[in-house]
């Protein structure tokens, strides 16, 4: 079920296939995937104000691998940016908000996993991990672009957070061996290790309050790679 403001609400049924759409494009990536239809694709359009296609990544036939020079094995991901998971701590962004003028919700940074009750940027170290029964492995520290400085409520740009965390979470300072000293880093991409955990086939979901445990750390950010 999808919503916008002054918008009646889509349902789109992800059980349903309809024709493949070819040329679909995420980075270097290109390949086809499920267009999901004229109601979806008017409901966009009028909403964005652009002709525009809802498309679902088409597992049947398509494979998108993340990059091998940071992860090795067969792991893949769909539509993401890079990584199947983004992994962040609520105490980092408290550690930051402490720093902001206007403090800023957890959302400017997109992690599709939040934990909490560990130190600030402790997620930088975790190489190896558990929640609950599934098994996670860093892959690289998450260098932030322009995204994390645009309000979704408003649309409007400015130079925060990024302008603070670069401050104190730049390239030059915890990565101080590195080349790429201007960039600045927030959150963890991190990878599901499948042939590792313990999770059976019907209970592959993570749950509120799961359990983390630390299994094999970093000794420093600049260890990590990113």
């Amino acid at each position: 079920m999808l919503k916008a403001p002054g918008m009646e609400p889509l349902k789109v049924c992800l059980n349903k296939q309809y024709e493949v759409a070819d040329d679909i494009t995420v980075w270097e990536w290109t390949g086809s995937a499920w267009d999901e239809g004229a109601e979806a694709s008017q409901w966009f359009s009028d909403y964005l104000g652009n002709p525009t296609k809802l498309v679902r990544f088409n597992t049947a036939s398509e494979v998108r691998k993340v990059d091998p020079d940071y992860v090795e094995g067969q792991y893949q991901t769909f539509f993401s940016d890079g990584y199947p998971f983004l992994i962040a701590s609520q105490e980092s962004l408290d550690a930051l908000n402490e720093l902001l003028e206007e403090p800023i919700l957890m959302n400017r940074f997109r992690p599709n996993i939040l934990v909490e009750g560990c130190e600030p940027y402790s997620e930088d170290l975790w190489r190896d991990f558990k929640i609950s029964s599934f098994s996670f492995q860093g892959a690289k520290l998450c260098y932030r672009c322009k995204i994390p400085t645009i309000n979704q409520e408003t649309a409007k740009v400015g130079p925060e957070p990024n302008e603070t965390l670069m401050k104190y979470r730049s390239g030059q300072i915890i990565r101080p061996n590195d080349k790429n000293k201007k960039r600045v880093y927030f959150g963890h991409d991190i990878v599901w290790n499948w042939m590792e955990s313990s999770a059976k086939e019907d209970g592959k979901v993570l749950k509120l309050g799961d359990p983390v445990y630390v299994i094999k750390k970093f000794s420093s950010p600049a260890e990590a790679a990113a």
